[in-house]
Order: C-alpha cells, then structure tokens, then sequence
C-alpha cells in the first residue's frame, strides 16, 4: 500500500494578522511552530513514517516540514523543494488584512475573490515590490511561469505537473511521502486525488498542523483518507 501525507503549514504571522500571504514569505509563530511539532508526533505514534519529502519554496511550509521530521527522527529523509507547491498567488491583494479588504471593496467581492473557482484577484504590477520576478529564488523561472495573480483554478495548474512529473514517480519507489505545503496547493492535489468536481474543492477546508493521509492501491487510487 501507498500513503500521501498532506500537511498544511503551521500557523503563520499573517494568519494570525488575518492578512492575505500568498507568496509572501512569512515566518511560523511560536503556535504555528508547536502545531508542527504535534503533527510530527502524531505520525510517530500513528506508525505514519516517511520515506520521502516535498515541500514549497516558502519558509513556513519549510520549517513546518523540518520540525515535524524532527519530532520523528527522521531529518535524514530526501526532500525535494518545488516552487510548484508554492501558496495561491493572491495577487494584489497580499500583505492586506482581510477584514479591511472587505471594508473597502465589500465582502461579496472578496468572498468571489477568495472562494470561487475560477476568479483571481487583482493581478500586481511587474514594478510592484511583491513582484516575484524580484526574488532570486524564482530567478531560474521563464517569465510566463511567475504569476501575477491567481485563481484556485490557475493553482491547480500549476501543481498538476509538480504531481505528474516528480512526485508520482516517488511514490512508485517509496511506499510513504510526506507533501508540506500550503491550503491551496494541497487542495489542488486533494481534487486530482479524490476526483473532486470544480464546485466541491471551492469549499474543502484544510485545518493548519494536522496530517491528512491517503491510502492508495497500486495504481495510485485512493482507497481511504482520514486525518490523525
């Protein structure tokens, strides 16, 4: 049998302001930090133990990745660092509480903005200092791979190759991979496993810290999926 661990991020900085993040990279709080941690755990205990790693560019997915292997002894594992599991790019809209967002272009706007499938917020600018063009990490990427905005539907075609092309054929060499990354990408890799239609991932919720495992049979088919 096959596993696929999904683990959301601990909470963030700007989870806990209630701002949009995105790309944006921000750090874990002391919470964040210790959801980590008890999601190590409780994969230790579950018997739950990785044989390989994926994880984002962004450093909250990274150090959530890192301090849960440590709770399970297990920081020797290979892990791949994929810029295709990177958050949602919020566009615009990043770095911005939420609640004042609302307040000024109304909460029905950011409800489309936030929850539909296919609507993406205001796009950046190429001079917007968030423009991530800017970072040397994406300095290898073509300039139509940087987005400028993105719907859930733009996310999900951004992670599809991430799981075609690197990790399924992991997972036909190890029987257990752990996938450290963020809300939407890992929705979007919740949608290609379970067959989810365009309208029932709009409203899948993605808890911080807690390791959601998938069963699969031998041609990657999911026969179970429960959290721990």
């Amino acid at each position: 049998m096959k596993r696929v661990i999904m683990l959301r991020h601990g909470q963030s900085q700007w989870n806990l302001e209630n701002r949009f993040t995105g790309w944006t990279d921000v750090e874990l709080t002391d919470i964040g930090r210790e959801e980590a941690r008890e999601a190590g755990e409780k994969m230790l205990q579950a018997g739950l133990l990785p044989d390989y790693y994926f994880t984002s560019y962004l450093k909250r997915a990274i150090h959530t990745l890192e301090i849960a292997a440590t709770a399970m002894d297990r920081c020797w594992i290979p892990v791949i660092k994929d810029w295709h599991l990177n958050e949602r790019h919020y566009g615009a809209l990043q770095g911005l509480n939420k609640a004042e967002t609302a307040a000024k272009f109304g909460d029905e706007q950011v409800h489309i903005w936030r929850r539909s499938f296919d609507v993406a917020p205001p796009a950046l600018t190429l001079d917007d200092g968030r423009y991530p063009g800017n970072e040397g990490r994406y300095a290898g990427l073509a300039f139509e791979e940087l987005p400028l905005t993105e719907s859930l539907k733009d996310t999900i075609a951004r992670v599809r190759p991430c799981w075609a092309e690197i990790i399924e054929p992991k997972l036909m060499l190890y029987s257990t991979v752990l996938i450290a990354a963020h809300g939407n990408s890992l929705r979007a890799l919740a949608k290609m496993m379970l067959h989810l239609s365009d309208e029932e991932i709009v409203s899948v919720e993605i808890p911080t810290g807690k390791p959601w495992v998938f069963e699969l049979d031998d041609n990657l088919g999911v026969k179970k999926e429960y959290y721990i």
